[in-house]
């Protein structure tokens, strides 16, 4: 079998990577752009795989694509590639418009035309064949603290240029399966947490900060609540989707763990008092370090994923608990402090 990773220098989409051929040794091509938050040093383990290909490629360039789609031949493409940082969707909203909906638009075309000159004429790949489209929970707006989690028939009703964004390209992949027939299925995820995950996002940022003796910061009051899936978890999700599932199924996948931002940076504070006792000079605890900053426009309230679905169709749930997850990621940042900085340096240069 052979996967076309887009996006497979990112934080899940390196994950998905190793995962394919450490766990299934299956073939992996890997088409990343390279911006600030992709890192081939996530694919150190199997850069030297003879299973592992990787080109620098633009989704945005599409007689690119086509010619490597051509030439590797994929089984399955699951389309990882976007820009994902909402404060950036905010200020700089262009992005987000280019690579997630017109990218993707290029992608789904490109893969058309595979489909139709190669896969329908090739028995053996036609029945497995996958487009697989990696979204996320927030094209379904927020909830209110008693509303029940979304499922996969929840309306759209984005808040953010990042979340329109991906809702946009969500309905351009459901309208190539419905017009088209390509054979597409489709994620939605909860928020991820792990090792690799770039420096900008909230664990990573309270981790980094605290070991600098630096402000934590809290948008609001941080009572906004998410569910937070450990990143290797959803990985093993996505192949078994990809492998699994049939044509045209939409699939939500969370831990179901909530908590509010408060209550997360806390327990990293917490886990930090205990892995890194050494405090900055002044402080008694990291939790000192705690300030509240003015809350984002927009801010949705409360995200939660229903993974009912997956669960009982595919057998598939979360083998790590937010709490043994939270400790192995926080010990993975103290032991790559310097992977840190090398990705912070290249997002410096890069802008």
């Amino acid at each position: 079998m052979k996967f076309l990773i887009t996006g497979g220098a990112g934080f899940i989409g390196s994950a998905v990577v190793r995962h394919i051929i450490t766990d299934y040794k299956f073939e992996v091509m890997n088409i990343d752009k390279l911006t600030y938050a992709g890192s081939l040093d996530s694919l150190v383990e199997v850069e030297n795989n003879p299973l592992y290909k990787f080109e620098q490629v633009d989704i945005c360039d599409i007689e690119l694509v086509e010619k490597i789609l051509y030439q590797y031949q994929p089984d399955y493409i699951m389309h990882l590639a976007a820009e994902t940082h909402v404060d950036n969707s905010i200020n700089n909203p262009s992005n987000f418009i280019n690579t997630n909906i017109t990218g993707t638009y290029q992608l789904l075309e490109a893969t058309r035309k595979y489909w139709q000159d190669i896969i329908l004429g090739d028995n053996d790949k036609i029945n497995h064949f996958r487009f697989q489209h990696i979204s996320t929970d927030e094209v379904f707006g927020d909830l209110e603290i008693n509303e029940p989690a979304f499922t996969e028939k929840s309306r759209y009703k984005p808040s953010s240029p990042y979340s329109a964004s991906k809702a946009s390209s969500d309905h351009l992949v459901n309208a190539w399966h419905r017009t088209f027939d390509l054979p597409i299925v489709l994620t939605n995820c909860s928020n991820n947490y792990g090792p690799f995950q770039h420096p900008e996002k909230l664990i990573p940022t309270v981790i980094s900060r605290a070991l600098k003796g630096e402000p934590i910061p809290i948008f609001g009051s941080g009572d906004q609540i998410r569910n937070w899936l450990y990143v290797e978890d959803h990985a093993d999700a996505l192949v078994k989707v990809a492998l699994n599932s049939k044509a045209g199924k939409h699939y939500n996948i969370g831990s179901e763990e909530e908590m509010t931002n408060m209550q997360l940076v806390r327990t990293i504070c917490s886990l930090l008092d205990e892995l890194h006792p050494k405090l900055p000079v002044g402080l008694k605890n990291y939790e000192d370090l705690i300030s509240f900053v003015n809350d984002r426009p927009g801010h949705d309230f409360r995200y939660a994923i229903n993974s009912k679905k997956i669960k009982d169709e595919l057998g598939w749930e979360p083998k790590n608990k937010f709490r043994s997850g939270i400790k192995a990621t926080v010990s993975w940042y103290l032991n790559n402090q310097e992977w840190q900085e090398k990705i912070l340096s290249k997002a410096n240069v890069q802008d």
